[in-house]
């Protein structure tokens, strides 16, 4: 089995228990119910929670499966929505094809979002994995 502290150094370990109590108690669940989705005991989950027990990668993924969000959204809990303070476009391409997107329906504008979110999600984890893996 395989831990995130092993691969992903980059991120601040000790904001991920508090990310996982967040999301924990955004969905209404409590630390029993938390540590029965990741089949471990609760202890051992409030431990995870307090960042005095390192979190499988597996129990990462089950706990984003089962609330419909990716792994990222655990790790960046909060921060990866906060909108840009400023945003500066020199490039008219990539200004005209903003416009566009805006122009699409709402639910057109959601898979394309969803799309988007699911790559970055999955090139940041890559990422992670490819920098930290020669660690080991």
């Amino acid at each position: 089995m395989f831990y995130l502290r092993t691969f992903v150094i980059n991120i601040d370990i000790m904001k991920l228990g508090e990310n996982l109590k967040k999301v924990r108690e955004n969905k209404g669940y409590t630390q029993q119910q938390m540590a029965d989705l990741i089949h471990t005991h609760r202890s051992g989950y409030s431990k995870m929670e307090n960042n005095q027990q390192d979190i499988s990668v597996d129990a990462l993924v089950r706990i984003a499966k089962n609330f419909g969000i990716t792994v990222d959204d655990i790790i960046y809990y909060g921060e990866k929505n906060e909108a840009p303070k400023e945003i500066s476009l020199t490039d008219k391409k990539t200004l005209e094809q903003l416009q566009l997107i805006n122009e699409l329906d709402k639910e057109e504008k959601n898979i394309l979002l969803k799309l988007i979110e699911t790559f970055v999600s999955k090139k940041r984890f890559k990422d992670y994995l490819q920098k930290n893996i020669a660690a080991l």
